[in-house]
């Protein structure tokens, strides 16, 4: 068995690699190539924490395992990520361990992945105004692996308490991008894009407020109750995901979905605009929204990359079991 330890992932995958790794596991999942298990996410009663399990299998990559973990809120005092997991790889001929492999770096980058991906593949070629809603720790992964997408020249960035943007501005300065503090009336009469990236129970991003032609990608926590904007602006939009049976659950369309505002057929995967099986985007005026809901796939997908790169790089360590 394969150990690849957190402390060695930042110096193993690159934006790059997170970016091919989710485009194709997305493409696996329309062609029903790949598909992921039932999500198991419990409040455990202890540390205020939420613990669960997602996985799945890719037949076309032969990537098969899960990733274990979940949110302790009470981590960043003992100065450790409240995100917390790691994913195991199992041979899908045999069914041994094949490998364990940290996963909280692993996952920033594979939802900045995902969202860079969406924006790839939907947003208008002209974009230029890259608007960030929240400022925690996954907000500057989203910022570098979306700004590669586009010719940006702008970053505009809103959060519920203002002066917790200030680190983004220093990733934006690192990019050589202008970076501006707005309102959320602001950020979206002037963003082409608009990322979501918070833990909100309730809308923050109005459809009054985003203009024609933007594409908006829904980040934040999935989780039953969840909701970044308004089930009006999903009305309005051509609406995509990785996979529509955790959007409707789990993701930002289960409040559209209950109110009746859309119906699961209004919303299209990914990966069929990736295996060019729908058209995106149709119009500059058409507004298109992502919901990325993170499947267990994903976090498979990287881990397996990773993998590959500590055995090439004489990183990994091996062990009997």
């Amino acid at each position: 068995m394969i150990i690849v330890p957190e402390k060695e992932i930042a110096n193993l995958m690159t934006r790059d690699a997170a970016f091919t790794a989710v485009e194709e596991v997305f493409a696996s999942m329309a062609a029903r190539s790949a598909y992921n298990f039932p999500v198991v996410r419990e409040a455990i009663g202890h540390a205020d924490a939420l613990y669960g399990f997602k996985s799945g299998f890719d037949r076309a990559a032969l990537n098969l395992g899960l990733k274990s973990g979940g949110y302790w809120p009470g981590n960043a005092a003992k100065g450790l990520t409240n995100h917390q997991s790691t994913i195991f790889l199992f041979d899908a001929d045999t069914g041994q361990c094949r490998a364990v492999v940290g996963g909280n770096l692993l996952t920033a980058l594979r939802t900045a992945a995902a969202s860079a991906v969406s924006v790839a593949h939907l947003a208008r070629e002209d974009s230029r105004v890259l608007g960030i809603v929240g400022a925690g720790h996954q907000a500057a992964y989203q910022l570098r692996a979306v700004a590669e997408q586009r010719p940006f020249e702008r970053i505009v960035a809103w959060n519920r308490t203002a002066d917790k943007v200030e680190p983004l501005r220093a990733v934006a300065d690192e990019m050589g991008l202008a970076f501006e503090s707005v309102t959320l009336d602001e950020l979206g009469a002037v963003s082409d894009v608009i990322v979501t990236i918070t833990s909100s129970f309730d809308p923050i991003l109005s459809a009054a407020q985003v203009k024609p032609g933007t594409h908006v990608a829904c980040m934040g926590t999935d989780t039953k109750g969840k909701q970044e904007v308004e089930s009006a602006l999903i009305g309005q939009a051509t609406v995509f995901t990785d996979e529509v049976a955790q959007s409707i659950s789990i993701g930002e369309c289960q409040h559209a979905i209950g109110d009746q505002t859309i119906r699961a057929e209004d919303i299209t995967e990914l990966g069929a605009v990736i295996n060019a099986k729908h058209v995106g985007r149709s119009s500059d005026d058409e507004i298109t929204l992502f919901d990325g809901t993170g499947v267990g796939l994903q976090d498979l997908a990287v881990a397996a990359a990773v993998v590959d790169l500590a055995v090439e790089q004489g990183v990994a360590t091996e062990v009997e079991i």
